[in-house]
């Protein structure tokens, strides 16, 4: 158990039918502890504002972001924990496929492991995907392991936890939530595994495609390469006082 404020972060785009359920079973797994719920709704144009309306007058701890133009997953992360009031913040998708029951197993593993450690990075072990959009990411996620050696055979996961400080301090770029653990790992901090089940979508459709991802990807991971070869190792500055006299 940890007393400290943790941030549940959940982007949604037209997630409508999904989000009173999700709400929830965030609720069921974080009993006990500190919490607040931030839905940030990316320019959805189905029922979603009035499900999370509903879902704000059942459960004071929900809050409301919303932008009334989709600028995708990225930055509906980002714009979250930005609003975030806990240190520690605790992201999963807005579908359903990412079960709230792990979220306590992340916080306490990233807690367990400060300072040093930087995130907690769930892991899919069964997916719910059909085998061609399985086999899109098996290759992806080896080449960018392969390309980055971050140790990660999984970062789509969208299940992952930590401190709002250091997230804020990565260099933002969309599809950022993509390369987490590399760019944790060129700040010195450690990443933890948790081992994780994917479920079905509850309702809706996926938003990505195999071409719209691709090419972006690619530019992506070159990015992110040259960003950790140009990283330098430096000690902490430390503050300078006047010495008591």
């Amino acid at each position: 158990m940890t007393e400290r404020l943790v941030s549940i972060v959940a982007p949604l785009k037209d997630e409508a039918g999904n989000i009173g359920p999700l709400v929830e079973e965030i609720v069921a797994a974080m009993a006990g502890r500190a919490f607040e719920i931030v839905l940030v709704d990316d320019g959805s144009t189905d029922a979603t504002p009035a499900e999370i309306a509903e879902a704000r007058r059942r459960r004071p701890m929900v809050r409301h972001l919303r932008r009334e133009v989709s600028c995708g997953q990225s930055a509906a992360v980002r714009a979250g924990v930005r609003a975030a009031r806990g240190e520690i913040v605790a992201t999963l998708d807005g579908d359903g496929q990412n079960d709230p029951i792990f979220l306590p197993r992340l916080i306490d593993a990233l807690v367990d492991g400060l300072p040093q450690a930087g995130l907690a990075a769930g892991q899919r072990t069964r997916r719910t995907d059909g085998g061609f959009k399985a086999l899109q990411s098996r290759i992806a996620n080896g080449v960018r392991s392969a390309v980055l050696k971050d140790s990660t055979r999984d970062t789509g996961c969208g299940l992952k936890a930590f401190p709002r400080e250091l997230y804020l301090a990565l260099p933002y770029f969309d599809g950022l939530h993509r390369f987490l653990p590399a760019l944790v790992a060129r700040e010195g901090r450690t990443v933890r595994h948790v081992d994780v089940t994917d479920r079905p979508r509850g309702a809706g459709r996926s938003k990505y495609g195999m071409w719209d991802r691709l090419w972006i990807g690619l530019a992506d991971l070159a990015g992110v390469w040259w960003l950790i070869r140009r990283a330098r190792k430096a000690p902490a500055a430390l503050e300078v006082t006047p010495d008591a006299r």
